[in-house]
C-alpha cells in the first residue's frame, strides 16, 4: 500500500505531498491527513493520484452533504469544513502571491463568507439520451461521462427543484426528435428562467414546451439559445431577468449568455469591497475595465463620479448603456465596446488620464492590459478583481514594477464547495 501525507493544498482543492522527491497533486486528500493513494498520471516533473483510504483524517474533513460528489465534477471542497474551506483559499492566494508574482500586499484584508449552500444562481447543465433514457447532470470528475444529478445542494431551491421535471421535458423533446444537449436554469428576483441550447424547434417540440411551461410554477420563463447568436425568449414574450444591488439602490436586467456572477449575495458583498477600496469620489475620471453588464459602473456613477466602462461584447456594452438610463446614471456612465486584450500604449493614450481604474477580467487576467499602463496615464489608483489568482499574481507584479504601491488584498468567498477563488486588490501609485 503506498502512503503519504499531506502537507498543503493546490488551487484545485488536490493535496499536495512530497513522494520519493517528486511533487504529487493527490484528489480528495486534505494537509495533516495522511493516506494511501493511487497514482492515476504520471508526469516528467510532478505526479497525480486519487486518495483510496484515509489513514488519518484532518480535524477538518467532514462528511460532503451531496450523494454524487464523489463522481461529480462540480464541486471539489464538500469534504473539508466550509469556514476551512476559507482558510485554504486565502492560503491559495498568499502562495500564488509569492511564488508566482514575488509580491505580497502591506495586509490581508479580512475574508469575506457567504452562505455556503443553496448559494448558485445559475447554472449550465449537459445532457445525453441513450436508449430512451435522459441524463441531465454535470461532467464527472475524471472523465467526460455525465453524473445523472437528483439534487444538488450548491443549487439555490427554486432550481434544484426543477431537475427532475427539465429532465422529463428533455426525455419527451429527444422523443420528438429534438434532442437538447445544454440548459441553462437562472434564478433572479424577478423570474426563473430555462434556456434550452438548439438551433431549430421542430412545431410538436414547440407545443409540448409550451405545454410544459404551464405546468411550471408561476414566474418561470423558457428561452432558446441558437449557437452563436442571442437568446430569444420563447414563453412569455418579454421576459426579464434581473439581479439588484440594494445597497446603492440598483437593478440590473439581463438574459440568458449574459455574464452574471453566479452567487449574487456574494456578488453584493463583492461590490461594496470594491468600492471601499476604489473610493469613488464626485468630479473624479474613472475607468471600469471587462466592464460586462455595469455591475461596478453604476454604483461608481451612484457616487458621483464619471465612469467609462469598456467591454469586448457590444451586446454587453449595450445592455449596460440600457441600465445607466433605467437607474437614472446615464449622465455619468458611459460605455463602449473594445478588445481589452489588444490593449496598446497608444490605446491607453487615446483614453486619456483616468484617475482610478477598476479592473475585472477573466480568468486569463490582464497582462497585455496592464503592461500598456505608462506615464502620464498611470492612475493614481488600481482596483483589480480577479477570479483566478494565478494571473491576478502574474498582473501584480507588472503593476509593482510600474510604480504601484500593492496596498491590500483578500478572498471573496464566491463559490463555497469548490476551490475557485474570487480576490479584489488595492494598487497605489507612488
Amino acid at each position: 500500500m503506498n502512503t503519504a501525507t499531506i502537507h498543503s493544498i493546490d488551487h484545485e482543492g488536490r493535496g499536495i505531498a512530497r513522494i520519493h522527491g517528486k511533487t504529487t497533486f493527490i484528489t480528495g486528500a486534505l494537509p495533516q491527513e495522511t493516506i494511501a493513494y493511487q497514482i492515476t498520471c504520471s508526469k516528467k516533473h510532478h505526479d497525480e493520484a486519487q486518495a483510496t483510504r484515509i489513514l488519518t483524517p484532518s480535524p477538518y474533513r467532514t462528511a460532503p452533504a451531496c450523494p454524487h460528489y464523489n463522481q461529480c465534477g462540480g464541486c471539489t471542497l464538500q469534504h473539508v469544513h466550509s469556514n476551512v474551506q476559507v482558510a485554504y483559499k486565502q492560503r491559495i492566494l498568499e502562495d500564488q502571491l509569492q511564488r508566482l508574482g514575488k509580491v505580497r500586499p502591506q495586509y490581508l484584508l479580512p475574508p469575506i463568507y457567504g452562505q455556503a449552500w443553496g448559494y448558485r444562481h445559475r447554472a449550465r447543465l449537459s445532457a445525453h439520451h441513450s436508449q430512451g433514457r435522459t441524463i441531465l447532470g454535470f461532467q464527472s470528475r475524471s472523465s467526460h461521462r455525465i453524473v445523472d444529478i437528483q439534487q444538488c445542494p450548491i443549487l439555490a431551491p427554486q432550481l434544484a427543484g426543477q431537475l427532475d421535471n427539465t429532465r422529463a421535458l428533455l426525455q419527451q423533446l429527444n422523443r420528438l426528435h429534438t434532442p437538447i444537449r445544454t440548459i441553462e436554469l437562472h434564478h433572479s428576483p424577478a423570474a426563473n428562467s430555462l434556456t434550452l441550447h438548439t438551433e431549430h424547434l421542430p412545431k410538436a417540440a414547440r407545443a409540448h414546451l409550451i405545454q410544459h411551461a404551464q405546468s411550471l410554477p408561476a414566474n418561470w420563463h423558457i428561452w432558446l439559445q441558437p449557437p452563436h447568436r442571442p437568446a430569444q425568449p420563447l414563453l412569455p414574450d418579454s421576459p426579464q431577468l434581473s439581479y439588484n444591488l440594494p445597497e446603492y439602490a440598483l437593478t440590473l436586467p439581463y438574459r440568458p449568455g449574459d455574464f452574471t456572477q453566479v452567487n449574487p449575495a456574494a456578488n453584493a458583498l463583492l461590490v461594496a469591497r470594491a468600492m471601499q477600496l476604489l473610493q469613488p469620489q464626485p468630479g473624479e475620471r474613472i475607468a471600469d475595465l471587462f466592464c460586462g453588464l455595469g455591475n461596478f459602473s453604476l454604483p461608481i456613477a451612484a457616487a458621483g463620479a464619471q465612469v467609462i466602462g469598456i467591454e469586448g461584447s457590444p451586446a454587453l456594452t449595450g445592455r449596460a448603456s440600457q441600465n445607466a438610463h433605467l437607474n437614472h446614471l446615464a449622465e455619468r456612465a458611459r460605455f463602449h465596446s473594445a478588445d481589452l486584450f489588444q490593449t496598446t500604449e497608444h490605446t491607453v493614450a487615446g483614453w486619456g488620464y483616468f484617475d482610478k481604474i477598476l479592473l475585472d477580467p477573466p480568468r486569463s487576467g490582464a497582462y497585455t492590459l496592464v503592461q500598456a499602463l505608462h506615464a502620464p496615464y498611470l492612475p493614481r489608483r488600481i482596483v483589480y478583481v480577479s477570479c483566478n489568482p494565478a494571473t491576478f499574481a502574474r498582473d501584480a507584479a507588472v503593476l509593482v514594477g510600474k510604480g504601484y504601491r500593492f496596498r491590500n488584498a483578500g478572498i471573496v468567498n464566491m463559490f463555497p464547495q469548490t476551490a475557485h477563488v474570487e480576490t479584489v486588490g488595492c494598487f497605489d501609485l507612488v
